[in-house]
C-alpha cells in the first residue's frame, strides 16, 4: 500500500506545477479592526488549511466606485508546490470535496484552455482543520490547480484519472 501512495505522489508531482489558494478579504477590509483582529484569524484558517503562511496582497491602485485606496489589503494567497501541493490536492479530491454542501461535480467550464482547474469555495468550514467555533469569519476561497500539461483536452483526462469529480460533457 506504502508503494502504490509514494508512486501516486510523485505522479501528482509530475503532473501538477502549482496550487494556488487566494482568499479576496472583500467588505471584510471595511471593518475598524481589520488588520488587528480579522486578518490575523483569516491568515491562521489560511495557514491551518494550506500548511504555510499566505501571502499579503494589497491593491496596486485607488478605485473609488470599490471604496479601496492604494496599498489597501485585498487579499491573501498561498502558493503551493511539492509535498504540500500534493498534501492538499489529496485532501482537496478526498475530504473536502464530499463535505460541500449540494455538491453534484466540477463543471467543466471551471478548466481553461492552459488546463488550469479553478474551484470556487463558499465557506472556508469545508476544511476540517478549521473550526467554526475558532472562526468567527466566514471567508470563500478560491483554488486554482496549474498542471504542467498546458492542453485542456490532457488535462481533464488526467484530472479524471486523479478522481477530480468532474460533471460529463
Amino acid at each position: 500500500m506504502e508503494g502504490k501512495t509514494l508512486e501516486r505522489t510523485k505522479e501528482i508531482q509530475r503532473f501538477l506545477e502549482k496550487v494556488v489558494v487566494n482568499v479576496g478579504v472583500g467588505r471584510l477590509s471595511q471593518a475598524g479592526n481589520f488588520e488587528d483582529k480579522v486578518l490575523p484569524q483569516l491568515s491562521r484558517d489560511i495557514a491551518a488549511i494550506c500548511g504555510q503562511k499566505p501571502q499579503v496582497c494589497r491593491s496596486k491602485k485607488s478605485i473609488a466606485g470599490f471604496k479601496m485606496r492604494e496599498g489597501q489589503i485585498v487579499g491573501l494567497r498561498a502558493t503551493l508546490r511539492g509535498r504540500r501541493m500534493v498534501d492538499f490536492f489529496e485532501r482537496l479530491i478526498t475530504m473536502v470535496m464530499s463535505r460541500v454542501r449540494d455538491f453534484h461535480g466540477i463543471d467543466l467550464t471551471a478548466v481553461d484552455e492552459g488546463g488550469s482547474l479553478n474551484i470556487g469555495l463558499k465557506e472556508q468550514f469545508v476544511f476540517s482543520e478549521v473550526s467554526p467555533e475558532e472562526s468567527p469569519t466566514v471567508f470563500s476561497l478560491q483554488v486554482t490547480v496549474v498542471p504542467a500539461i498546458k492542453n485542456r483536452e490532457a488535462a481533464v483526462a488526467v484530472y479524471r484519472r486523479f478522481g477530480i469529480p468532474l460533471k460529463k460533457e
